[in-house]
Protein backbone atom coordinates (compact mmCIF):
# COMPACT_ATOMS: atom_id res chain seq x y z
CA UNK A 1 0.00 0.00 0.00
CA UNK A 2 2.67 2.50 1.20
CA UNK A 3 6.16 2.54 -0.85
CA UNK A 4 8.66 3.86 1.35
CA UNK A 5 8.93 4.09 4.94
CA UNK A 6 12.02 6.14 6.85
CA UNK A 7 13.57 5.21 10.10
CA UNK A 8 13.46 8.28 12.48
CA UNK A 9 15.83 8.45 14.87
CA UNK A 10 15.18 11.25 18.24
CA UNK A 11 17.59 12.43 21.21
CA UNK A 12 15.37 13.36 24.07
CA UNK A 13 16.70 15.46 27.13
CA UNK A 14 14.04 15.49 30.04
CA UNK A 15 11.38 17.83 30.28
CA UNK A 16 10.29 18.67 33.66
CA UNK A 17 9.25 15.50 33.94
CA UNK A 18 6.10 13.88 32.56
CA UNK A 19 2.46 16.00 32.75
CA UNK A 20 -0.92 13.90 32.24
CA UNK A 21 -4.10 16.14 31.38
CA UNK A 22 -7.17 14.50 31.82
CA UNK A 23 -10.31 17.32 31.57
CA UNK A 24 -12.15 17.67 28.22
CA UNK A 25 -10.23 20.67 26.70
CA UNK A 26 -7.23 20.93 28.45
CA UNK A 27 -4.07 21.74 27.05
CA UNK A 28 -0.48 22.18 27.77
CA UNK A 29 2.37 24.39 26.03
CA UNK A 30 6.06 23.25 25.96
CA UNK A 31 8.88 23.85 23.79
CA UNK A 32 7.54 24.45 20.39
CA UNK A 33 3.96 22.02 20.88
CA UNK A 34 0.94 22.35 22.62
CA UNK A 35 -0.96 18.88 23.64
CA UNK A 36 -4.29 18.95 23.75
CA UNK A 37 -6.62 16.40 25.17
CA UNK A 38 -9.44 17.64 22.94
CA UNK A 39 -12.46 15.08 23.28
CA UNK A 40 -14.85 17.38 21.37
CA UNK A 41 -17.09 13.78 20.77
CA UNK A 42 -16.99 12.70 23.97
CA UNK A 43 -20.93 13.45 24.58
CA UNK A 44 -21.91 10.40 21.41
CA UNK A 45 -20.23 8.14 23.99
CA UNK A 46 -19.51 6.42 27.31
CA UNK A 47 -15.52 6.65 28.54
CA UNK A 48 -12.84 8.86 29.42
CA UNK A 49 -9.17 9.80 27.83
CA UNK A 50 -5.84 11.12 28.66
CA UNK A 51 -2.79 12.59 26.89
CA UNK A 52 0.39 12.88 28.56
CA UNK A 53 3.64 15.18 27.80
CA UNK A 54 6.25 12.61 27.81
CA UNK A 55 9.50 14.98 26.86
CA UNK A 56 10.69 17.63 24.32
CA UNK A 57 14.12 18.51 23.09
CA UNK A 58 14.76 21.20 20.67
CA UNK A 59 11.76 21.00 17.92
CA UNK A 60 10.98 17.56 18.89
CA UNK A 61 8.48 15.94 21.39
CA UNK A 62 7.14 12.34 22.52
CA UNK A 63 3.96 12.34 24.02
CA UNK A 64 0.97 9.80 24.71
CA UNK A 65 -2.67 9.04 25.03
CA UNK A 66 -4.46 6.88 26.71
CA UNK A 67 -8.48 5.91 26.02
CA UNK A 68 -11.75 4.02 26.63
CA UNK A 69 -14.70 4.47 24.18
CA UNK A 70 -17.74 3.10 23.76
CA UNK A 71 -21.40 3.41 22.20
CA UNK A 72 -21.75 4.74 18.73
CA UNK A 73 -18.94 3.30 17.20
CA UNK A 74 -19.57 5.64 14.34
CA UNK A 75 -18.81 8.60 15.79
CA UNK A 76 -15.53 10.39 17.00
CA UNK A 77 -14.91 11.01 20.32
CA UNK A 78 -11.97 12.94 20.35
CA UNK A 79 -8.71 14.34 18.74
CA UNK A 80 -5.93 14.21 21.32
CA UNK A 81 -3.40 16.40 19.25
CA UNK A 82 -0.51 18.23 19.33
CA UNK A 83 0.00 21.55 17.41
CA UNK A 84 2.94 23.20 16.20
CA UNK A 85 3.06 26.56 17.75
CA UNK A 86 5.92 27.89 15.25
CA UNK A 87 4.57 26.38 11.96
CA UNK A 88 1.90 28.70 11.18
CA UNK A 89 0.88 31.54 9.83
CA UNK A 90 2.88 31.90 6.69
CA UNK A 91 0.66 31.84 3.26
CA UNK A 92 1.52 28.93 1.04
CA UNK A 93 3.36 30.36 -1.56
CA UNK A 94 5.79 31.37 0.88
CA UNK A 95 6.83 27.56 2.22
CA UNK A 96 9.69 26.20 0.77
CA UNK A 97 9.97 23.41 2.59
CA UNK A 98 8.01 21.96 5.69
CA UNK A 99 9.79 18.84 6.97
CA UNK A 100 8.08 16.03 9.06
CA UNK A 101 8.47 13.43 10.83
CA UNK A 102 6.85 10.86 13.51
CA UNK A 103 7.04 7.61 14.99
CA UNK A 104 4.01 6.33 16.83
CA UNK A 105 3.03 2.63 18.08
CA UNK A 106 0.11 1.06 19.77
CA UNK A 107 1.75 0.31 23.24
CA UNK A 108 -1.44 -1.93 23.81
CA UNK A 109 -4.98 -2.38 21.94
CA UNK A 110 -8.21 -3.79 21.99
CA UNK A 111 -9.47 -5.61 18.85
CA UNK A 112 -12.43 -3.52 19.27
CA UNK A 113 -10.57 -0.17 18.63
CA UNK A 114 -12.05 1.61 15.82
CA UNK A 115 -9.67 5.04 15.59
CA UNK A 116 -7.61 6.82 12.75
CA UNK A 117 -3.88 8.65 13.24
CA UNK A 118 -3.85 11.66 11.21
CA UNK A 119 -2.33 15.34 10.43
CA UNK A 120 -5.12 17.34 10.85
CA UNK A 121 -3.84 20.67 8.59
CA UNK A 122 -5.68 23.94 8.60
CA UNK A 123 -5.58 26.48 5.74
CA UNK A 124 -7.42 29.79 5.65
CA UNK A 125 -7.72 33.86 4.32
CA UNK A 126 -6.12 34.83 7.38
CA UNK A 127 -2.62 33.77 9.40
CA UNK A 128 -5.16 33.52 12.62
CA UNK A 129 -8.47 33.29 11.77
CA UNK A 130 -11.38 30.44 12.74
CA UNK A 131 -10.44 27.69 11.00
CA UNK A 132 -12.29 26.19 8.44
CA UNK A 133 -14.97 28.91 8.43
CA UNK A 134 -15.86 29.95 5.29
CA UNK A 135 -16.20 28.52 1.35
CA UNK A 136 -12.02 29.39 0.86
CA UNK A 137 -11.20 27.54 4.02
CA UNK A 138 -9.84 23.89 4.17
CA UNK A 139 -9.10 21.08 6.45
CA UNK A 140 -6.44 18.89 5.30
CA UNK A 141 -6.57 15.44 6.56
CA UNK A 142 -2.91 12.73 6.08
CA UNK A 143 -4.22 9.35 7.62
CA UNK A 144 -1.22 7.40 8.65
CA UNK A 145 -3.45 4.63 9.90
CA UNK A 146 -7.15 3.34 10.19
CA UNK A 147 -8.17 0.37 12.96
CA UNK A 148 -11.48 -1.57 12.76
CA UNK A 149 -12.80 0.59 9.73
CA UNK A 150 -12.46 3.69 10.87
CA UNK A 151 -12.06 5.82 6.87
CA UNK A 152 -12.40 9.29 6.15
CA UNK A 153 -16.13 10.98 5.02
CA UNK A 154 -16.97 10.58 1.10
CA UNK A 155 -15.96 7.72 -0.72
CA UNK A 156 -12.73 7.13 -2.62
CA UNK A 157 -11.87 9.18 -5.34
CA UNK A 158 -8.24 7.92 -6.59
CA UNK A 159 -5.04 6.82 -5.53
CA UNK A 160 -2.63 10.05 -5.51
CA UNK A 161 1.54 9.21 -5.28
CA UNK A 162 2.32 12.18 -3.05
CA UNK A 163 5.91 12.72 -0.48
CA UNK A 164 6.96 9.32 -1.65
CA UNK A 165 4.19 7.30 -0.46
CA UNK A 166 0.71 5.82 -2.73
CA UNK A 167 -1.93 7.20 -0.38
CA UNK A 168 -5.27 5.26 -0.51
CA UNK A 169 -7.81 3.75 2.68
CA UNK A 170 -5.55 0.81 3.66
CA UNK A 171 -2.47 0.49 5.92
CA UNK A 172 -0.36 1.98 8.23
CA UNK A 173 2.74 4.14 8.42
CA UNK A 174 4.25 3.81 12.16
CA UNK A 175 7.70 5.46 11.21
CA UNK A 176 6.40 8.23 8.73
CA UNK A 177 8.90 11.13 6.78
CA UNK A 178 8.37 13.74 4.63
CA UNK A 179 7.90 17.48 3.57
CA UNK A 180 4.03 18.62 4.01
CA UNK A 181 4.91 21.00 1.50
CA UNK A 182 4.62 18.32 -0.91
CA UNK A 183 0.97 18.01 -0.13
CA UNK A 184 0.52 21.88 -0.57
CA UNK A 185 2.10 22.02 -3.85
CA UNK A 186 -0.39 18.66 -4.97
CA UNK A 187 -3.59 20.83 -3.67
CA UNK A 188 -2.57 24.05 -5.03
CA UNK A 189 -1.71 22.15 -8.72
CA UNK A 190 -4.46 19.95 -8.74
CA UNK A 191 -7.34 20.99 -6.53
CA UNK A 192 -7.31 24.90 -7.19
CA UNK A 193 -6.55 25.90 -3.95
CA UNK A 194 -4.79 29.26 -3.90
CA UNK A 195 -1.36 29.77 -2.80
CA UNK A 196 -1.79 32.95 -1.05
CA UNK A 197 -3.88 31.33 1.87
CA UNK A 198 -2.32 31.22 4.91
CA UNK A 199 -1.55 28.10 6.91
CA UNK A 200 -3.21 28.05 10.10
CA UNK A 201 -2.13 25.09 12.06
CA UNK A 202 -0.77 21.61 11.80
CA UNK A 203 -2.37 19.16 14.22
CA UNK A 204 -1.35 15.75 14.84
CA UNK A 205 -3.28 13.19 16.55
CA UNK A 206 -5.79 10.28 16.86
CA UNK A 207 -9.20 10.09 16.48
CA UNK A 208 -10.74 7.18 18.43
CA UNK A 209 -14.61 5.80 18.01
CA UNK A 210 -14.67 2.79 20.29
CA UNK A 211 -12.09 1.25 21.80
CA UNK A 212 -9.40 0.56 24.70
CA UNK A 213 -5.67 1.88 23.35
CA UNK A 214 -2.42 3.47 24.46
CA UNK A 215 -0.89 5.16 21.78
CA UNK A 216 2.69 6.33 21.90
CA UNK A 217 3.73 8.60 20.32
CA UNK A 218 7.93 8.09 20.52
CA UNK A 219 9.24 11.16 18.46
CA UNK A 220 7.52 13.60 15.87
CA UNK A 221 8.86 17.12 14.81
CA UNK A 222 7.45 19.65 12.28
CA UNK A 223 8.69 23.20 11.33
CA UNK A 224 8.18 25.23 8.03
CA UNK A 225 10.59 26.74 6.46
CA UNK A 226 9.60 30.24 4.07
CA UNK A 227 11.49 31.96 1.33
CA UNK A 228 11.35 35.60 3.28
Amino acid sequence: MFLSFAFVTCLFALARGRTTLTGQWTCLTRGNYELCNNQWGMANGIGNQSATLISTSGNDISWSTTYTWADNESDVKSYTNVESTTAKGMPLCDITSAPTTWNWEYVTKTSGVHADVAYDIWIGTTPNGAQASSTSSYEIMIWLSSLGGASPLGSLQSEVYIAGYTWNPDGHINDFSADLNDFFTWIIDNQGVSSSLYLQAIESGTEPFIGCAELLTNCYSVSVTTAH
